[in-house]
C-alpha cells in the first residue's frame, strides 16, 4: 500500500519559509492577480492566491475585470502593471474569454514578472537550465517528489500529458535532475507498456482515473496532476486511487496533492522576482 505524499503539509512548509525570509528581510514583494469575466473555478483560484499572500505577508493586488474586456484594455493593464514597482510578480488567470488571445497577454507580461514563467524568455531559460523562477505546477511535483527521498538521478520517469503548462516543463525538469525521461500523448503507442516502465510516473492528462493499476510499475512514485469533478460532483485525479494505491511506493491524492502545491511555489516565485527586482 502506497505512502500518501501530503501536498497541504509540503505547500505550508513552503509558505512559512516564504513568510519568514519577508519578515526577517524585512522584503517588499507585490503580486497583481488578474481575473476577466466570471468562471466559478478561476474565482476560487484567485481567493485561494489572495489567502496565500496574506498569509506569507505578500501584497496582493486584484484587478477582476469584466467578460466583454478587449484586448487592447487588458494590454494596457499589463503595460500599467510592468511599470508599477510595487507589483513584483503579474498572473493572469487562465482561461479568458474567448476575444482574447492568451499567448499575446502572456508575451506583453515582463519575463521578470512573469511568476507563472510562461513567456518564451522563461520557457527557454528553463530549456538550458538558466532560470530565475519555474512553472508553478511542475516545480510543486518535483519538491512532492523530492519529499518522498527519492532520487530522480538515473530513474525511468515516464509523464503522460505534453501541454506547455505541465507536461512539457515538467520533462524538463526531471531531466535536469538526470531523470531518463519519456514523454507520452495521445499519439503514444503501447502507453500503458511505456508507463508500467516508470519508476516515477507523473499523469498530466486531464481525464478523470485515466492510469489504471495494470499502467503502474510495483513500487512506482505517481503523481497526479489532474483535476477532474465527476458528474456527482466529486473531485478525482487522473489517477484510478483505489487500485493504484495497492501498487505504488508513493502517491499524490487529489484533492490535497499537487493542488496546494501550485500556490506555494506561486508564493515562492513572487518572493524571487521581488529580490531580483529589489537587487537592480
Amino acid at each position: 500500500m502506497a505512502q500518501i505524499i501530503d501536498g497541504k503539509a509540503v505547500s505550508a512548509a513552503i509558505k512559512e519559509q516564504v513568510r519568514d525570509e519577508i519578515a526577517r528581510d524585512n522584503i517588499k514583494a507585490g503580486l497583481a492577480v488578474v481575473i476577466v469575466g466570471n468562471d466559478p473555478a478561476s474565482r476560487v483560484y484567485v481567493n485561494n492566491k489572495k489567502k496565500a499572500c496574506e498569509f506569507c505577508g505578500i501584497k496582493s493586488f486584484e484587478y477582476a475585470l469584466p467578460e466583454e474586456t478587449t484586448m487592447e484594455q487588458l494590454l494596457e493593464l499589463i503595460d500599467t502593471l510592468n511599470a508599477d514597482k510595487n507589483v513584483n510578480g503579474i498572473l493572469v488567470q487562465l482561461p479568458l474569454p474567448k476575444q482574447l488571445d492568451e499567448k499575446a497577454v502572456i508575451e506583453r507580461i515582463s519575463p521578470k514578472k512573469d511568476v507563472d514563467a510562461f513567456h518564451e524568455t522563461n520557457v527557454g531559460k528553463i530549456m538550458i537550465g538558466n532560470y530565475s523562477f519555474l512553472p508553478c505546477t511542475p516545480a510543486g511535483c518535483m519538491e512532492l517528489i523530492h519529499s518522498t527521498g527519492v532520487d530522480v538521478a538515473g530513474k525511468e520517469c515516464v509523464v503522460i500529458g505534453r501541454s506547455n503548462i505541465v507536461g512539457k516543463p515538467m520533462a524538463m525538469l526531471l531531466l535536469h535532475e538526470n531523470g531518463t525521461v519519456t514523454v507520452c500523448h495521445s499519439k503514444t503507442k503501447n502507453l500503458a507498456e511505456v508507463c508500467r516502465r516508470a519508476d516515477i510516473l507523473v499523469a498530466a492528462v486531464g481525464k478523470p482515473n485515466f492510469v489504471t493499476a495494470d499502467m503502474v510499475k510495483e513500487g512506482a512514485v505517481v503523481i497526479d496532476v489532474g483535476i477532474n469533478r465527476l458528474e456527482n460532483g466529486k473531485l478525482c485525479g487522473d489517477v484510478k486511487f483505489d487500485e493504484v494505491s495497492e501498487k505504488a511506493s508513493f502517491i499524490t491524492p487529489v484533492p490535497g496533492g499537487v493542488g496546494p502545491m501550485t500556490i506555494a511555489t506561486l508564493m515562492k516565485n513572487t518572493l524571487t522576482a521581488a529580490k531580483i527586482q529589489n537587487d537592480e
